[in-house]
């Protein structure tokens, strides 16, 4: 008997060999149709950023050489503006008052929400609850929280003042002494705004290696040089963007003055933001306003430039 030839089964590749790459040209109109694709899903952010943000902030920039006033033409001039408002008694208050209360917030409000982080970090029972009752103030609307504040530092009927009477302690003006006026409204800010803040440090203590704790213990460190050691040169990234939002934001306040105290007394708490609402909404003079707005920017945007280039510096070296 002779055998059957035996056959080769042909293979799927050799009847269908695999595609080659696609051209040049065909990978160049696949990336821009996947551009065209991204910046269209970004056009809805784009268009409100550029109509709330951009357009109002050009048009203030424009305003700020005008003089304008709402239903009349606008007429040029020139520096006329930014000349008027430098005059003006209540400047020098308003940036002195800005000035100082941005200190004081760094003083004593950016230590706290580290140490409360720090504390927090550390708990092992009721984390949640505790992290709830830290985030509770920001939640709370800005004027709710400064009206509540208002009712507490009341020299007459005030919760401030009764806890210092059971005690038998001095009572205070709070936020009605032009020396302490300011001082109020910073903790006000401080309590009302360090919630986000203290996440913020805490989900950065949380990605800390644990092994340089332990070697810093190994080593016989005790906490503050752990902290010192350890803590801070780990989380020191997130330290310094966040003294720049806070220098950002304290510069700009303007709820606490205004529901609080109104300026008052004796200009002791009239901020640069609160002069430029008496500008715009109580003189009707909106070239002023925006004249002190633009000085305002130009002061911010040379600060975050030159604290950026610093802090980098410090970070290359």
């Amino acid at each position: 008997m002779t055998k059957t030839a035996e056959r080769r089964p042909v293979t799927k590749a050799a009847a269908h060999p695999l595609p080659g790459p696609p051209p040049a040209g065909d990978l160049r109109r696949r990336r821009l149709a996947d551009q065209a694709r991204a910046y269209g899903f970004l056009l809805g952010g784009l268009l409100c950023f550029a109509l709330f943000s951009w357009y109002p902030a050009i048009r203030a920039v424009v305003i700020a050489f005008q003089k304008y006033t709402p239903g009349s033409d606008p007429q040029w001039v020139g520096t006329a503006n930014f000349t008027r408002v430098w005059h003006d008694p209540e400047f020098t208050a308003a940036w002195r008052n800005t000035l100082t209360f941005t200190l004081l917030a760094l003083l004593i409000g950016f230590a706290i929400p580290f140490v409360l982080a720090l504390v927090l970090n550390e708990l092992r029972h009721a984390k949640a609850f505790f992290r709830v009752v830290v985030y509770l103030p920001v939640m709370i609307p800005p004027v709710v929280s400064a009206l509540l504040w208002k009712w507490f530092y009341d020299p007459g009927t005030g919760l401030a003042n009764e806890a210092l009477r059971f005690a038998h302690l001095p009572t205070s003006n709070w936020s009605n002494g032009t020396d302490t006026a300011l001082v109020s409204l910073v903790i006000v800010a401080t309590w009302a705004n360090m919630g986000g803040t203290v996440l913020i440090y805490l989900a950065s203590l949380q990605s800390i290696p644990g092994e340089l704790y332990e070697a810093a213990e190994l080593d016989g460190a005790n906490l503050l040089q752990r902290v010192r050691h350890v803590t801070v040169p780990q989380t020191r990234f997130v330290i310094l963007m966040l003294m720049l939002l806070q220098v950002i934001a304290t510069m700009q306040v303007f709820t606490e003055p205004f529901v609080i105290t109104g300026g008052g007394p004796e200009n002791a708490t009239v901020t640069v933001l609160y002069l430029i609402y008496k500008y715009a909404f109580l003189y009707n003079d909106f070239g002023g306003a925006c004249a002190l707005s633009v000085m305002l920017l130009v002061l911010l945007g040379a600060f975050s430039a030159v604290y950026l280039r610093l802090t980098r510096s410090e970070g290359d070296a």
